[in-house]
C-alpha cells in the first residue's frame, strides 16, 4: 500500500469503461480506534488534485482529521472524458449518484466521511447527502450552486474567451492531463441552453446532516441566494458571508474557511 500523502490510482468502471481515478490520502487512511474523522475534498469544475494546493493538508492539520483528495473522471490526472463523450444536465447527478459510489467502493471506504466541497463539488455533495443520507457525517459548501443565475452564466461565457484568447489554456494545462477535457466538459455543459433549467432546490430536503455553507460577497459566478436558499431547506444549516472574498473562498480567505470548518466539524452532533 502506498504512504498516505502520495498520488495512488483507483479503477472505477463507469460508463461501460475503465476509468482510472487519481486520488491523494491526507493522515492515516484508516481511522483507528478513536481515530480521527475523514473529509473528502470534491474540487469544482476546473478542479483536481493538484489545484486545491496545500488547503486540504492545512485544514487537516487545524482541525484534526484526516483527508482525502481526488480528481473526478475527465480532471487531472484521472481518465480524461472520451472524445465522444458530451456531458448531459444530469452530469453532477451521475457524479454524485454513480461515480462516487463506485469509487468509494474501489478504496474499500466504508466510514461515513465529511465531504467538504467546492463550487460543483459543493452541489455534489448535497446530491450525495440527499440520496446516501447515512453515508455522509456532515457538509461543508463553498460557493455551491442549487440553480443556475444569469451571473453564472455570463461568466463562464467570459472564462470561454479566455481560454480561447489568453493563457489560461496554458495555466490551467500545469493540474490537468487533458486540459481540453476538463475546460471543455465544464463549460458546455454549463453553457448548454436546457442547464439553465438545472435546479436541485428539491432535492435538499433529503439532506441530514450538518451543513455549513459559505459564500464569498464578491463571488464573480454566484449570489447568496445559493446559500440562503440551501438554508430555508435543510434545517439547521449554517451559513458564513465572506467579504473580500470570491468564488474560491479557500484561496481567497484561507485562514477564515478553516477555522470555520474546524469548528464546525469539531462540534457534536446536533449541536
Amino acid at each position: 500500500m502506498s504512504e498516505a500523502g502520495t498520488t495512488q490510482f483507483a479503477q472505477i468502471d463507469w460508463r461501460g469503461r475503465p476509468v482510472r481515478i487519481e486520488h491523494r490520502w491526507i493522515g492515516p487512511r484508516e481511522a483507528g480506534e478513536g481515530g480521527a474523522p475523514l473529509v473528502v475534498f470534491l474540487h469544482e469544475g476546473l478542479g483536481s488534485v493538484a489545484m486545491w494546493k496545500d488547503f486540504p493538508d492545512r485544514l487537516c492539520a487545524e482541525a484534526g482529521v484526516r483527508g482525502l483528495v481526488f480528481s473526478r473522471p475527465g480532471y487531472g490526472r484521472s481518465t480524461p472524458r472520451a472524445a465522444d463523450e458530451a456531458w448531459d444536465v444530469d452530469f453532477m447527478h451521475r457524479q454524485a449518484h454513480e461515480v462516487l459510489p463506485a469509487f468509494f467502493d474501489a478504496i474499500g471506504l466504508a466510514e461515513p466521511p465529511w465531504l467538504l466541497g467546492h463550487s460543483d463539488g459543493g452541489s455534489i455533495g448535497l446530491l450525495y447527502a440527499a440520496r446516501f443520507p447515512q453515508r455522509v457525517q456532515g457538509l461543508v459548501l463553498l460557493a455551491p450552486h442549487i440553480f443556475v443565475e444569469e451571473v453564472t452564466v455570463k461568466n463562464i461565457e467570459i472564462a470561454r474567451q479566455a481560454y480561447l484568447e489568453t493563457g489560461l489554456r496554458e495555466r490551467l494545462a500545469r493540474y490537468h492531463d487533458d486540459v481540453d477535457s476538463a475546460f471543455w466538459g465544464w463549460n458546455r455543459i454549463w453553457l448548454h441552453p436546457p442547464f439553465a433549467s438545472w435546479n436541485i432546490e428539491g432535492e435538499l430536503e433529503g439532506v441530514r446532516c450538518p451543513v455549513l455553507a459559505i459564500q464569498g460577497l464578491d463571488d464573480e459566478y454566484g449570489t447568496l441566494a445559493q446559500v440562503h436558499g440551501i438554508a430555508a431547506r435543510v434545517p439547521g444549516a449554517r451559513v458564513l458571508e465572506l467579504p473580500q472574498c470570491g468564488h474560491s473562498p479557500h484561496r481567497d480567505q484561507p485562514g477564515a474557511v478553516i477555522s470555520a470548518a474546524a469548528g464546525f466539524m469539531a462540534q457534536p452532533a446536533g449541536a
